[in-house]
């Protein structure tokens, strides 16, 4: 782990003191900004110094060739990039001739703040020049929630110790450099300069680059236009020129101590799968245009309000540590802005904070980022759902190419095509199927959008729920087992009956029937017939779910408790993560976990275990867990809490609120872990908030670590607001409206009514037993560390 950044402590912001050149590409994702369409990494306006310049459209990628060193049936041709598109956020400064570069001259002052209630990146500067002259730049930028196309900037700078001449150059950059995203030239030809220019326009203040891709022939167009203003006793004079990769309005102003130059940087991005120049130009002009109309203050406000309707409801409140409070509302802000107008795309394991995982889309989607937006943000969980809907012919293509019935999802994807060249860890990992069926029945449930379950959830349920069926096999026992596959855990690989795997195909399967039969007409347009429904809910029952009774605790899959275990004493702390370090046969063959996997399965099919069960699991595998994912202790935190460790719920959680902002993996500077974000907010309501959905409703078991003393949160359910106010020794239930709402805190059934508050006293923690030990060297950060002046 580096350093970390002493970024200041604030409830509703983030900010730092000094450039930070020496961690540039942690700040730049870390201050990045996105609506769920369009992503700007958090570079410094004037481009340079950078690590890695990012502009991003979702969706948007080249294709580029899968070297494999032995080919073989079934892997895919062609792999998937995120790629730049035209970079708008540039505006270069020249004081008398001399550019403004934190790297010359004197910086007096430098301060930025992400604020997550406003929605923007605010930058100060006091900066003198090689030559002495000072001036004082102030920029605000915002990615906005409101016009989804549209990215803007107010830039001003301002004369303070004497008379300057000023030349302010505002860009469109295209093909701008990734970083290496594979070591095979292959892949770094097609990946370098993959914009091929359709046309650059020009007129007045205004210019627009138009581009396709090489490869996957997509179309982009980047418009700009500005405002300016100037306060000094000459009027700015501006000028515009474009070529294919560039475009650049110069704006030059000659200001008196104390005048200053506004340029208000107004910008339009769209793609398209057509590539044509004129249309595209017309609905990005067109998008600068509305934005220009409504001008700088309405697209602030527009963004504070939507804000605004977010965190009305998403709101976690922490007492008891300032920096978890921010911590929290950091990871709220940067899924909220993954997700805002992602309409029918994906969001990716990144977001559009980084080129990471070369922007692809995992399972995590569905199963660490959806289950917070589906109770806090509905519309942006539907519309992701939506997007793999809009997926399914691939999916099916896919699953026809293997042998089997049904849909096989993509383990990683842009476009809904398989990217993935390893098929250990992709495509076996069929759990991802059940994933994404679970976060539809998940949706369903907290909504009850009926409208979407038949337009879209049915046919995923039915799809997968077929490949279920055609991928097990039944034993002479009655028996249905699911052999050959990949869990959530990537060191084991190729196993027979996962149980993760197996409980979650077995909701799938229960879900698809449901569904079915409640939808009769929609499951027979799709060839759904009685027999057809009855035999997923006989599978359902007979899957088989291995159990150790020597050891007393589920297996991950069968056999996984007989292997010989890892040699932890003898790994080395720096031979971690341990796939950089040992090849993947060996770790295949050892008891050995990545990431929570059984463990995941006790919180995502908690009925289908005892309080007993649990317990003895998670005291089984957490000597064995080394959690070299991400994923991880969200997971471990909500497990710890239910079964009574407290104390290593909190350090979990603590781990979790830093990975990023401390950057605990040393890898964020590829962009933030969407996933592990939206496990903080997991470890929050699920683990300290004991909140689970089950065949009897919604069931909320609250308790508090000792360092915390209160835990305020929100959830949105069939239209309704229910608010948690958590302390030590009782929680208040609060209904926002509408009829009344049925919940269970611990064991008891509470009617709660709109308005009225209801108040219910905690419960006794089970008593756990020893704290369970980790792998030498592996504990989770212990929260006093993590949160330490």
């Amino acid at each position: 782990m580096t350093r970390p950044l002493p970024f200041d402590v604030a409830p509703w912001s983030i900010g730092l003191s000094g450039p930070g050149l020496s961690a540039l590409a942690h700040l730049e994702s870390v201050f990045a900004l996105s609506n769920g369409h369009l992503g700007w990494r958090g570079n410094l306006d004037e481009g340079e110094p950078h690590s890695t310049p990012g502009s991003y459209l979702n969706g948007f990628y080249e294709r580029h060739p899968m070297p494999y060193a032995e080919g073989g049936y079934g892997y895919p041709d062609s792999g998937e990039s995120v790629i730049n598109v035209p970079d708008g956020k540039i505006i270069r400064l020249l004081v008398d001739d001399e550019p403004f570069d934190v790297r010359r001259g004197r910086v007096i002052r430098h301060e930025q703040r992400l604020d997550f209630r406003a929605g923007t990146l605010h930058r100060e500067v006091e900066w003198a020049s090689p030559a002495g002259r000072m001036v004082q730049v102030t920029s605000t930028r915002l990615v906005s929630l409101t016009h989804r196309a549209v990215a803007a900037v107010r830039y001003e700078v301002r004369a303070v110790d004497g008379p300057v001449t000023l030349t302010v150059q505002s860009e469109l950059v295209a093909n701008e450099p990734l970083t290496e995203v594979h070591h095979d030239p292959r892949v770094k030809d097609a990946l370098t300069d993959p914009l091929d220019s359709l046309g650059h326009f020009q007129l007045g203040t205004a210019a627009t680059l138009v581009h396709v891709t090489r490869e996957s022939g997509l179309g982009v167009a980047v418009a700009m236009n500005h405002v300016v203003a100037g306060a000094g006793s000459e009027a700015p004079t501006v000028s515009t020129e474009t070529s294919p990769d560039l475009a650049r309005t110069t704006i030059r102003a000659r200001l008196d101590p104390g005048e200053r130059l506004e340029v208000v940087k107004f910008v339009g991005h769209e793609w398209s799968t057509s590539p044509s120049a004129p249309a595209l130009r017309d609905r990005a002009e067109a998008a600068v245009a509305e934005a220009l109309e409504a001008g700088w203050d309405a697209l602030a406000q527009g963004q504070r309000e939507r804000l605004d309707e977010y965190w009305a409801c998403a709101d976690v409140e922490v007492e008891g540590e300032p920096r978890l409070q921010q911590a929290v509302r950091f990871a709220l802000f940067h899924v909220f802005q993954a997700a805002a107008r992602a309409e029918v795309r994906s969001i990716p394991g990144k977001g559009l904070t980084g080129a990471g995982y070369q922007g692809h889309t995992f399972w995590d989607s569905e199963m660490f980022v959806l289950p917070l937006l589906t109770v806090t943000a509905p519309e942006c969980a539907e519309q992701a759902l939506r997007w793999r809907h809009a997926t399914l012919d691939h999916a099916r293509e896919r699953a026809a190419q293997l042998g089997l019935e049904g849909a096989a999802f993509s383990w990683r994807t842009i476009s809904g095509r398989e990217s993935s060249g390893y098929w250990p860890a992709s495509m076996i990992a069929f759990h991802l199927n059940a994933d994404i069926a679970a976060a539809v029945m998940g949706y369903v449930r907290a909504t009850g959008d009926e409208a979407f379950e038949r337009e879209a959830g049915l046919e995923i349920l039915v799809e997968t729920a077929r490949l279920w069926v055609s991928l097990g096999r039944w034993d002479d026992a009655g028996l249905f087992h699911i052999d050959g596959v990949t869990g959530p855990d990537e060191y084991s690989a190729m196993v027979d009956d996962n149980v993760y795997t197996n409980l979650m195909a077995r909701a799938n399967l229960d879900g698809a029937a449901a569904a079915a039969r409640r939808h009769r007409d929609v499951a027979h347009a799709l060839g759904v017939s009685d027999e057809e429904i009855g035999s997923w809910t006989v599978t359902a029952a007979a899957l088989a779910i291995p159990f150790d009774a020597e050891r007393g605790v589920h297996p991950q899959s069968a056999g996984f408790t007989e292997r010989e275990r890892w040699s932890f004493d003898s790994t080395r702390p720096e031979q971690y993560p341990l796939q950089s370090h040992f090849p993947y046969f060996d770790l295949y063959r050892k008891q050995v976990v990545k990431q929570a996997d059984l463990v995941l399965a006790l919180f995502t099919a908690h009925e289908a275990f005892t309080a007993e069960e649990k317990a003895r699991a998670l005291t089984y595998y957490e000597p064995l867990t080394v959690r070299d994912s991400s994923l991880s202790a969200g997971a471990q935190a909500v497990i710890a809490a239910e079964v009574g460790h407290l104390g290593l719920a909190a350090d979990y959680l603590a781990e979790a609120a830093t990975l990023d902002l401390d950057d605990l993996q040393g890898d964020t500077e590829d962009g933030l872990h969407l996933a592990s974000l939206a496990s903080l907010w997991m470890a929050l309501t699920a683990g300290l908030g004991g909140m689970r959905h089950g065949a009897a409703g919604l069931r909320f078991a609250p308790r508090l670590p000792s360092r915390l003393t209160r835990l305020r949160f929100g959830i949105r359910v069939q239209g309704r607001t229910l608010h948690l106010d958590i302390a030590p020794d009782a929680t208040e239930y609060r209904l926002s409206a509408g009829p009344p709402l049925t919940v269970h805190h611990f064991d008891e059934e509470i009617v709660l009514e709109a308005g009225v508050p209801t108040i219910a006293p905690t419960r006794p923690a089970p008593d756990p037993g020893p704290r369970p030990a980790q792998p030498p060297g592996r504990s989770p950060r212990a929260f006093d560390a993590a949160f330490a002046d």
